[in-house]
């Protein structure tokens, strides 16, 4: 029997800032339109908890059971190392996929819009099929799309609408900093194990463009957020408030070009964790002041 330490671990507390950022953000964007509901964003932010916890379970059964994670040089796997059997994570995986899709449909039932189901479905199909099927789409380098899109585009855009009840640019194009930002923690997720996936068969975006690409391109996630949201400044103008967090982003990007590699890449995640929260925060209060 795992320990609730390594239930908790398992969990991977370090990738939570892909769930709680798009959810500050979207609130802050319907609070600078004036239609903040608090309990309708605790909710959401929930969801988005239970998602991200799921994936991580679901991953670890996946990867589990095909041998992926036995050779793994990151935070432990609960399969991986034997700690849980396939059976219990995968149930962990399942009950947190329950979870969110029943707060999820308490949020469509006072909103009425029950587009949102097929958003939500969608969502926790791209949450499973990462590497969970026949076919997981996150060995064949399409991982970071869809974080992009279900931890970027649709958290943000989701949490303003449900408490706005309308949809709005301003949420679509805040939301572009937080998926590059959530598909950041993912580059150099994979980066650290470009070695050991690539032995076991799996092709991530990491592996399938080599390391010093893979570089490239975690800098690129880390820089343009705050491109964007410079770009956002002439219609709000607080929006700069996001420039406070960009020497956070001086230690992880140094350490990525400096041809880091495994284990010495795991600080990393953590740096990177700190600068998305920070991010986030400050994005969302300065989406939020109304002049």
């Amino acid at each position: 029997m795992a320990t609730p330490g390594q239930w908790i671990a398992g969990a991977r507390p370090r990738t939570l800032p892909n769930a709680i950022v798009p959810v500050m953000v979207g609130t802050g964007v319907a609070i600078g339109e004036g239609g903040f509901v608090w309990w309708r964003a605790i909710l959401a932010l929930f969801v988005a908890l239970s998602l991200q916890i799921g994936v991580n379970y679901a991953n670890d059964y996946s990867d589990g059971i095909r041998g992926t994670d036995d050779q793994r040089v990151g935070p432990m796997r609960l399969v991986g190392s034997r700690a849980a059997t396939p059976r219990q994570v995968l149930i962990a995986a399942l009950g947190c996929f329950a979870l969110a899709a029943v707060l999820g449909l308490i949020l469509v039932i006072v909103t009425r819009a029950w587009w949102v189901l097929l958003v939500g479905a969608a969502a926790i199909a791209a949450a499973w099929f990462y590497t969970g099927g026949k076919h997981p789409y996150g060995y064949r380098g399409l991982g970071e799309l869809a974080v992009f899109v279900f931890f970027g585009v649709v958290p943000v855009v989701g949490t303003a609408y449900v408490q706005t009840e309308s949809l709005s640019w301003p949420a679509l194009f805040a939301s572009i900093p937080v998926g590059l930002l959530s598909c950041s923690m993912l580059v150099v997720n994979n980066l650290r194990d470009v070695g050991t996936d690539g032995q076991a068969g799996k092709r991530t975006l990491a592996v399938v463009l080599g390391a010093e690409r893979t570089r490239t391109l975690y800098v690129a996630c880390q820089v343009v957020p705050f491109v964007v949201a410079l770009g956002m400044v002439p219609v709000t103008p607080w929006a700069a408030l996001v420039l406070l967090a960009a020497p956070l982003a001086i230690a992880p990007i140094r350490t990525v070009l400096g041809k880091a590699v495994g284990p010495a890449l795991i600080a990393v995640l953590q740096q990177t964790g700190k600068l998305q929260l920070a991010y986030g925060l400050l994005f969302a209060v300065g989406l939020a002041i109304i002049f």
